[in-house]
């Protein structure tokens, strides 16, 4: 069932226990992270426990499970109905908030200590299903907008719970009775959520569990990476966290050392950064048009890069403070606004990269190993955590200030997120055209529900311009191969395009024989893998704006692999740049019609092979054109 938009789904049974489920979970887990830390730093003096090792050591408890045990999580995710796992991570959640209780009451640090790699554990169950559990209940159009909300909610959860869980242990007298206290409702509400959750059928019922977690680990990560799309995916998400770990793990350091402020500076950050992420995450689903659009990936990624360069130059022209700022100083400065600004801008390039790629993985992933594969980002996630503190505090232990470590990371992700991009033409090919029906179109697509969500199709469409195929490639949530003339690939930057996307040339069999046959056996061997197919079966661009006859080309195909054939019409292209409206020349006059003219593409029903001949298929498209 479709929706307005994606907060509609609060309001829907197959979302909204879930989203809340998860919320909770998160703020109750750094309610405690955070009450914990601040007790431990302030409140109490351990010899074996310093202030300054405190944070680290509760931080490294709690990621430790997921290094250990997130490959039998996503066994777990994948053999057991995923309602039944919900609650039974929620009722783990109540017995080791009822053991932290225990520890806050008699400020117990061990006890808080095995607490806190328990509730790491509970997270790591529970973090296969979150992500697997999606798209068994949100369609194709629903999933960049689900994971958004998901997203802003678990940094909104991030947020309020830091804050929450600073604001109790400080309570003269009582400050962890009240912390004890509030991690229990958390829990208990969380396992009330999950009783609504609905039923959720395990993807593979059959499997047999493998309990040693080190070579499960090892088969995960291959698994994985037996889709060179998803795997390297994986690795961009894990780049992300690696990415936000720097700057969230020195905002204390940021505040103190280069803003002169004080706590509630270092609150401001955190909160700016939250918010911005989750803004962007809710971006996404606004921006996609609905849908999965890896696309913004690039530019999100750009982002990240520009304002991190742009936070570094911001902070460097701080002028130097006298005295340790209280929020109201810092606020009443101009200077500090860029900063935060810069950071904003930052947070939300995150949260527009991150969210569809969670919603890629999600919807390229088999169902029966998508919780598995899910454990495995969750373990690169750990490790790229681990290897980020570590280069920070190699950073700064070599003499960079925190500004220069913020430079250093930002620079990285330009080169790390080129060699993915480049590694995955895909990604790139989509922001094209993504820019291409933003910037310089305004692209409305009718019936792209008509567009196979998965198994073999051909797509059918007229020829209009040079920029026809990058239109089609935005309008479908899955690749597309495309047969095209191969005097196409000797445009410049148009062609190096095409062969980036991998798309077909063909020439006419009277002239190129070897290359008409080859042409045809790549074609059928994209439908051989379940891909989309697309051709233009005029056989070239239109000099005069007309449809023309169509060629008898795709018979050739369905005649051995019968598939289904989806019509489709671009209408308002002929007078556009990349027409040949210049007397049959194309690309002569910039802005002949000017930026932002409207374009639409009208996709049919599909058709069974059978019922497909050329003649036919030419009507059906002039009637989508009419």
């Amino acid at each position: 069932m479709s929706h307005p938009n994606q907060f509609a789904l609060l309001g829907q049974k197959r979302f909204a226990p879930f989203f809340w489920v998860q919320f909770l979970g998160a703020g109750n887990d750094n309610v405690f992270k955070f009450a914990f830390t601040v007790l431990v730093t302030y409140q109490l003096q351990v010899s074996w426990l310093p202030p300054a090792l405190a944070g680290l050591v509760i931080g490294a408890l709690f990621i430790l499970p997921f290094l250990l045990f997130s490959a039998t999580s996503g066994q777990l995710a994948d053999k057991w109905p995923k309602e039944r796992l919900i609650r039974f991570t929620k009722d783990l959640e109540i017995a080791v908030m009822l053991l932290g209780a225990v520890g806050f009451l008699t400020t117990n640090v061990p006890l808080l200590l095995l607490a806190m790699f328990l509730m790491g554990l509970q997270s790591t169950v529970f973090g296969p299903v979150k992500f697997a559990y999606l798209p068994q209940h949100l369609n194709e159009r629903e999933l960049t907008g689900g994971n958004g909300m998901v997203e802003m909610g678990t940094f909104v959860a991030i947020l309020l719970g830091n804050v929450a869980g600073g604001l109790l242990i400080a309570m003269p007298g009582v400050g962890p009775t009240a912390v004890a206290v509030a991690c229990l409702v958390l829990a208990v509400a969380g396992r009330v959520a999950a009783q609504a959750v609905p039923v959720s059928p395990a993807t593979d019922p059959g499997l047999v569990i493998n309990w040693n977690p080190f070579t499960e680990t090892w088969r995960n990560l291959k698994l994985a990476h037996g889709n060179v799309v998803v795997f390297r995916s994986l690795l961009g998400i894990s780049w992300m966290w690696f990415f936000g770990a720097v700057f969230l793990s020195q905002f204390p350091s940021f505040a103190r050392e280069v803003i002169r402020g004080d706590e509630q500076v270092a609150s401001a950050l955190l909160v700016v950064f939250s918010v911005g992420v989750g803004t962007g995450a809710l971006l996404c689903e606004m921006l996609s048009r609905r849908h999965v659009e890896i696309g913004l990936v690039p530019l999100g990624a750009l982002g990240m890069t520009v304002f991190g360069v742009e936070l570094f130059l911001a902070s460097s022209a701080l002028p130097p403070a006298a005295a340790t700022l209280g929020l109201g100083a810092f606020l009443a400065e101009p200077a500090h606004w860029r900063v935060m600004l810069a950071l904003f801008l930052l947070s939300l390039s995150a949260g527009i990269y991150s969210v569809p790629m969670y919603a890629l993985i999600q919807m390229r992933s088999p169902a029966t190993h998508r919780a598995r594969i899910i454990a495995a980002n969750n373990i690169l996630n750990s490790l790229f955590m681990i290897v980020s503190a570590l280069m920070c505090g190699a950073l700064l232990a070599a003499g960079l200030s925190v500004t220069q470590v913020f430079l250093v990371t930002a620079l990285l992700n330009a080169v790390v997120a080129g060699y993915i991009f480049l590694l995955v033409p895909e990604y790139l090919l989509r922001f094209l055209a993504w820019l291409l029906t933003h910037g310089v179109y305004r692209f409305r697509v009718r019936g792209d529900e008509h567009i196979p969500a998965e198994g073999p199709a051909v797509l059918v469409c007229n020829h209009v311009s040079y920029v026809d195929a990058v239109l089609l490639m935005a309008a479908s949530p899955r690749p597309i191969r495309f047969i095209m003339d191969h005097r196409i690939f000797a445009t410049p930057v148009l062609g190096a395009l095409f062969r980036l996307g991998k798309a077909i040339p063909i020439a006419p069999q009277k002239d190129d024989p070897v290359a008409y046959e080859r042409a045809f056996a790549e074609a059928r061997r994209v439908l051989d893998e379940g891909d989309l197919l697309a051709i233009f079966p005029e056989g070239g661009l239109t000099r005069d704006g007309q449809l023309a006859e169509f060629r008898g080309g795709i018979m050739k195909i369905l005649q051995t692999h019968p598939v289904p054939v989806v019509p489709m019409a671009l209408g308002n292209l002929w007078g556009s740049f990349f027409s040949r409206v210049e007397g049959g020349a194309a690309m002569r006059r910039p802005f002949r019609r000017g930026l932002l003219s409207r374009v639409t593409l009208d996709v049919g029903a599909p058709l069974p092979a059978g019922e497909v001949s050329p003649a036919g298929l030419r009507e059906r498209v002039a009637l989508l054109l009419g």
